[in-house]
């Protein structure tokens, strides 16, 4: 024990040492410090007044007017105490009572993690708990409440006989955690109480029983467990529905299930430095689970994303090299998925390696050689069909696709193939060289040549057929009808080699407001008019093509491996980037692409015609142009569209601008694309998103949302029951709360109209409120209800 003080007395008389003046008593990684301290050699107690505070070794520190204390600290009496811990957590009492050195039991307590207000200390915090007694245990790492309210600014809300809570310095702590109560309109009244379990410091449980008053016993299990070289989770949840018959019947909904629930799991593993293996995998009962139940999973962003994917992977990434095998598994969620026409992907391998040529071994030449495979299996049971401009769904329920006519080689087939029925086997290599040269006056000259490799294997089954039928009616698609498209069951196999040069001067110059740099770029590519072999026009990976800024200069515009360019293609445009002294900048890009000879493959019809309506589909090409300006931190805006070449109509256009102006914070999204009929989008789609937030002060916010529909004023009449108009709300959402360092409170309410798959849409209501008492945990209430939405007129 080592002792520091201003003035140090041995009365012997009284058998005392006593500390007096600053007085600092240092033992086994305790401090006492008071301004009087008295060691009594007859009872081996020390006792400290006047301005008294005792360290503990974890850093806690308790202030007091007296300690009564053994001579090793360990037990004694604490009186008019304040403990501060180092998680910023504050326990104080009139009177406590130190035993074993790691048990302290407050009368007549209060615990808060709410600092005290510096302006105001004599105003209570904003929330704390009030207790007969607060038993805190360090061994055990638990604090006990007997008698406790909850108080918010002074005002007792809840009242507990007991309490109990881990100790402010747990991550993991076994124990029931907070219930939450739920209302919804198909499921009545929720109420859940998690339990949880730390099983070992790397694995974990964690039960969650709830009950609802209309539907029964759901039941929740999570199982996570962390290794040395990565981790996982395992969860299932599920109910047998007492009343089923509440939610809609099939297709519509799942009134005819007795069981419903899901299966998730996802991990990632470290097998090497440069290799992992992993999963993603979600397994539903049924489209409508999650939901009706709002069950959380990993698969989707919000509850309204059209499917989930499951996967599984292995991956390696080399210095310049990577490797990807994969598996996927879809289910579609939205009304009209029909599962059958959802593809197996089993397996997908990606691999691409990068190699550098020296020019001393290539007379000079050099440059860069890039090996890129493609292996990609699909399979589904049946195919998919598309109605070009308007959708033919079935007579029975309105929900699929039965539209399976086609004309080959023209554009004005009713249907369109999105997806085969069988199997579809494709390997694909891709070789390119480039090699960039600069002349003495800057200029890049770029030359290239690249070769694809293509054989392929198709089976298509064309012996399933489905039927749809009701008292509305009955309707029936085969797979047969795939033979319309132009493609057959057998092996293919095809050769595409181009070469092409690209130009580019980057000119710069200094400014006194910054730095400007321009570069105009041009590019021209030849290739044959057509694959050198047979091609089986079937279209499974490419059926995403959106032609802008990003793609102007790709020397193959096609998002994936089943099509490819043909002919001579030449792209030119330009850029040009100014940077502002305070690290702002503004940019602007534009071009178009030009077929300069051969065959368009963009204007030949196939089975899905993705390339017809892109803007690359006529000789010359819609001029394309995006425009970045980000004058500052407090402002960011992005535009980029595509225009007609004779007109300068806009055919597609997209802005989005975000605003920080500190306390407020806002953004807007535009986009306008014009109507595709001939691959299936029969009127313009428009539609604009507006968000704020505002922050009254460092605690109190509130914030909103809305999205509207623009589309709908072109709807036809017979869709125009719900809302309608240039300004047609399809959702909106808002929410306020507040939030410092011990407490979250939030209210939110969101109102989505939904298509419920019957030609109905509803408003899809949740109103949802949170609360967050660090330390002591987390409990919400949410309301779910549906509601028809009123009818309005057509404008």
């Amino acid at each position: 024990m080592f002792v520091q003080a201003d003035e140090l007395i041995n009365n012997k008389d009284k058998n005392t040492v006593t500390a007096e003046g600053n007085a600092r008593i240092y033992y086994k990684g305790r401090t006492l410090e008071a301004d009087r301290v008295v060691y009594d050699r007859n009872t081996n107690r020390v006792y400290a007044e006047g301005h008294a505070k005792l360290t503990e070794r974890d850093g806690t520190v308790v202030h007091a007017k007296s300690f009564d204390l053994t001579q090793d600290f360990r037990d004694g009496f604490i009186e008019s105490l304040r403990a501060d811990t180092t998680a910023k957590t504050f326990l104080s009492a009139p009177r406590a009572e130190r035993t074993g050195g790691d048990t302290m039991v407050y009368d007549k307590g209060t615990y808060t993690a709410c600092e005290t207000c510096k302006e105001h200390p004599e105003k209570p915090p904003l929330w704390r708990v009030r207790a007969m007694r607060i038993i805190h245990n360090k061994d055990e790492q638990m604090v006990y409440y007997t008698n406790a309210w909850l108080e918010f600014g002074g005002i007792p809300v809840a009242y507990f006989p007991f309490l109990s809570s881990p100790d402010p310095t747990v991550k993991r702590k076994s124990g029931i955690l907070t219930p939450q109560y739920m209302s919804n309109s198909y499921l009545g009244n929720g109420f859940a109480l998690p339990i949880f379990w730390a099983l070992a410091p790397n694995y974990d449980v964690t039960l969650t029983p709830t009950y609802w008053s209309t539907q029964g016993f759901f039941g929740d299990v999570l199982w996570r467990h962390r290794l040395a070289s990565g981790s996982y989770f395992v969860r299932a949840n599920g109910i047998f529905p007492q009343h089923p018959q509440d939610f809609a019947p099939p297709p519509y909904g799942a009134a005819d299930r007795t069981f419903r629930g899901e299966f998730a799991s996802k991990g990632d593993f470290s097998l090497a430095p440069k290799w992992n293996l992993g999963w993603d995998v979600t397994l539903l009962s049924d489209k409508w689970y999650i939901f009706d139940y709002k069950v959380p999973t990993q698969s989707l962003t919000s509850y309204y994303i059209s499917d989930v994917t499951s996967t599984a992977y292995l991956t390696g990434q080399g210095d310049r090299s990577y490797f990807d095998l994969r598996g996927f598994y879809f289910q579609g969620l939205a009304s009209h998925d029909f599962q059958p026409q959802q593809p197996l992907a089993l397996p997908v391998l990606n691999y691409n390696r990068t190699f550098d040529i020296d020019p001393a071994k290539t007379h000079g030449i050099g440059g860069q050689v890039q090996f890129d495979f493609n292996l990609t299996s699909l399979s589904s049971a049946a195919a998919s069909y598309q109605a070009v401009g308007a959708h033919i769904y079935d007579a029975a329920y309105g929900l699929y696709d039965i539209c399976a006519n086609y004309r080959p080689g023209v554009t004005t087939g009713s249907c369109l193939l999105r997806g085969i029925g069988g199997n579809y086997t494709r390997a694909t290599a891709d070789v390119s060289w480039k090699s960039k040269y600069i002349d003495p006056i800057g200029e890049v000259w770029t030359p290239f040549a690249f070769a694809r490799i293509n054989g392929q294997t198709l089976d298509l089954n064309t012996t399933n057929s489905y039927t749809f039928s009701s008292a509305s009616g009955t309707s029936t698609f085969t797979n047969a009808s795939q033979s319309n498209f132009g493609v057959n069951s057998g092996a293919y196999g095809y050769a595409m080699p181009g070469v092409g040069f690209e130009y580019r001067y980057p000119l710069f110059t200094n400014t006194p407001l910054g730095s400007l740099e321009a570069e105009p770029i041009g590019q021209i590519i030849a290739r044959p008019n057509s694959v050198l072999g047979t091609n089986s026009l079937v279209n499974m990976d490419s059926q995403s093509l959106v032609f802008d800024t990003t793609n102007l200069f790709a020397w193959d515009k096609y998002s994936g491996y089943d099509q490819f360019e043909t002919g001579l293609r030449a792209n030119y445009g330009g850029q040009a980037t100014f940077r502002f002294n305070n690290g702002g900048y503004v940019n602007f890009m534009a071009g178009q692409s030009a077929q300069v000879a051969g065959t368009n493959s963009y204007a030949t019809p196939d089975a899905a015609n993705i390339g017809l309506s892109s803007g690359l589909n006529t000789p010359w090409s819609d001029y394309v142009a995006a425009f970045t300006f980000v004058p500052s931190t407090l402002l960011t805006f992005m535009a980029d569209g595509s225009f007609d070449p004779t007109t300068l109509s806009p055919r597609r256009f997209d802005f989005m601008t975000n605003v920080n102006l500190g306390a407020l914070t806002g953004g807007v999204q535009y986009a306008n694309y014009e109507a595709q009929p001939l691959i299936g989008y029969q009127v313009r789609r428009e539609g604009l998103a507006l968000n704020a937030r505002y922050a009254f002060t460092k605690s109190y916010f509130v914030s909103g949302n809305i999205s509207f529909d623009m589309s709908r004023q072109f709807y036809p009449i017979s869709m125009t029951s719900f809302q309608s108009g240039p300004f047609a709300i399809s959702s909106y959402g808002l929410a306020g709360g507040y939030k410092d360092d011990c407490t979250t409170v939030q209210v939110s309410y969101t109102n989505v109209y939904e298509d419920i798959g019957t030609g109905s849409f509803i408003h899809n209501q949740t109103l949802l409120v949170t609360l967050q008492l660090r330390t002591l945990g987390d409990t919400s209430f949410s309301q779910n209800f549906l509601s028809a939405p009123s009818a309005t007129t057509t404008p």
